[in-house]
């Protein structure tokens, strides 16, 4: 029977990149994964890598900018490996706020400056007025940058078992020897479960994960360049492409597992932005979609090993996954191998729970 030093439960962006990292250290690593690798809250993500917000955890910062400052090696590397382009982009975000947001918050403010007029910046925005800031912050697309990850991890060797989920994490005198799924055993002394909203369902370790829906849509203008900047106003957000497409999101419910996208509230955030910019009026809807981000109680990560020896757990990043991909990796790997980490993350310890 074949075995494996490492096994990942959940081939997501997540998954993906702790699985590249561990087979640079030589290990020997399978994923398994419960649908099609990349294509849950990985694939649905807008692929904003906003490490420095208001809206990020105080606790989270310092992991969220060592990761932002990891992206451009990681997506390198990433590209150099499948060939393929992830559309990483750097021109930055522009903040829109209500008016009491700049009373509340005078330093941030005064530190992000728009670095010119707005209507120099982004001409076709003249439906939105207010305070509005800059943020030195950068955007990938996430389909393909889960792609080009799945396509490195194979190319590097690593093992991927789609269409089934993990069921059972197998155990010998107390120590994780593999996983069961519905189908067969794989054995490994070490587990990492990377399994975001469904990582509780896969032993008695609490792994308080929960799905938070988030819908939201991709539009076609005419002109590839009617956005530059990553636009977030208080109703929604608008990520430009560079082939032109440019997404409108998201929502934010508790809906259980239910993916099921709203006509109302897609056409609610459709119109949202073509108040913000008029030109859009114009657009072709492309798609319309649901994901589910796994939230945690605390709205931070879950990082570490639990108490059961052998098994591992990096789930829960919450709106967070794509940007803490490349630090997750990297010191998840570290953690796994008994080196010391780059960075403390005690404060994500499964044991919090």
């Amino acid at each position: 029977m074949k075995t494996w030093d490492v096994i990942i439960v959940g081939g997501g962006i997540i998954g993906l990149s702790l699985a590249i990292a561990l087979h640079k250290r030589g290990l020997r690593v399978l994923v398994v994964e419960r649908g099609e690798p990349g294509r849950e809250a990985s694939y649905a993500a807008a692929g904003m890598l906003a490490d420095c917000t208001l809206e990020t955890p105080a606790a989270l910062l310092p992991l969220a900018r060592a990761s932002a400052r990891m992206y451009p090696e990681f997506v390198h590397e990433l590209q150099d490996e499948s060939g393929m382009n992830v559309d990483l982009r750097d021109e930055g975000t522009i903040l829109f706020s209500l008016p009491e947001f700049v009373s509340e918050h005078p330093e941030f403010c005064v530190l992000n400056p728009l670095p010119a007029p707005l209507a120099q910046l982004e001409p076709a925005i003249t439906g939105l007025t207010g305070p509005a800031f800059y943020l030195k912050e950068r955007s990938v697309n996430p389909q393909a940058l889960v792609a080009a990850s799945l396509k490195a991890a194979k190319h590097r060797g690593v093992d991927i078992s789609s269409g089934t989920p993990a069921t059972e994490l197998l155990l010998s005198d107390g120590r994780v020897v593999g996983i069961g799924t519905d189908r067969t055993r794989y054995r490994a002394p070490c587990v990492v479960n990377c399994a975001g909203a469904w990582a509780g369902s896969l032993s008695a370790d609490r792994i308080p994960t929960r799905p938070v829906k988030g819908q939201m849509l991709t539009v076609a203008y005419s002109r590839h360049d009617i956005l530059r900047h990553v636009i977030r106003a208080p109703e929604v957000y608008l990520v430009p492409r560079s082939d032109g497409r440019i997404l409108i999101g998201s929502t934010l419910e508790e809906a259980g597992y239910d993916k099921r996208t709203d006509p109302d509230t897609i056409h609610g955030m459709l119109q949202a932005a073509i108040a913000i910019v008029p030109a859009l009026q114009e657009a072709r809807v492309l798609e319309a979609w649901a994901g589910l981000r796994p939230g945690t109680p605390d709205d931070l990560p879950i990082l570490g090993a639990t108490r059961t020896p052998g098994y591992f757990v990096a789930t829960g990043h919450f709106r967070d996954g794509i940007l803490l991909a490349p630090v997750t990796g990297h010191v998840m790997a570290q953690v796994i191998t008994r080196t010391p980490p780059d960075h403390d993350i005690s404060r994500f310890s499964p044991g919090r729970f």
